[in-house]
């Protein structure tokens, strides 16, 4: 897992510790010593811990204009044990939306499992952005993911599904990405789809 690097492409439009508003600013990574662990396995010290001993993250993009955010996700997403999405909530996006932000994107390619529990912070999540034409998308997450999630309706509050299974989303500018969630959104809501 100490391989698994998160997506750095988008350095040089975006990095979230030299973001002023950002959980993670002025965070300092040293790319030799590894510290964090998932179930006793190091993982790559790029990604960002947030106070969960089982999920990590990556804040790829922000852009305030457009009030859009892509955050990657690492490890397990274990809400039943450690309650990741209270603590991916409070740490991570409740300033995010305090800055406006509102449409969010959610890499899950690194994310192996997921437990639920209740889906109050998820419900919380939702509420918080609705109003504003907000929404959440996860992208790319495993399927036997995506089940567990469907089995507690996160469908509700989440996009998920099999066409944000496979989003080619590397090739894509960060900025055009809300634009193509939008794109999707549209045709899965279009007549005959």
């Amino acid at each position: 897992m100490h391989n698994i690097e998160p997506f750095y492409n988008w350095k040089d439009i975006y990095s979230a510790d030299e973001d002023e508003l950002s959980p993670f600013y002025k965070r300092k990574y040293n790319a030799f010593e590894f510290t964090n662990t998932i179930y006793n396995h190091y993982i790559h010290p790029q990604w960002d811990d947030i106070g969960s001993s089982t999920l990590f993250v990556k804040v790829l993009f922000v852009d305030y204009s457009i009030r859009f955010a892509v955050i990657e996700l690492m490890g397990e997403w274990n809400d039943a044990l450690h309650n990741d999405i209270m603590v991916l909530k409070r740490e991570v996006i409740d300033l995010m939306i305090e800055n406006k932000i509102s449409r969010f994107v959610l890499i899950g390619e690194n994310v192996l499992n997921f437990h639920a529990s209740d889906d109050c912070y998820y419900e919380e999540w939702y509420d918080d952005i609705s109003d504003e034409g907000g929404w959440i998308a996860a992208v790319n997450f495993r399927e036997h993911v995506y089940d567990e999630m469907k089995i507690v309706h996160l469908e509700h509050y989440l996009y998920i599904g099999k066409k944000f299974l496979d989003l080619n989303w590397r090739t894509i500018k960060p900025q055009f990405l809300p634009d193509l969630i939008e794109e999707i959104l549209l045709k899965r809501l279009a007549p005959g789809e």
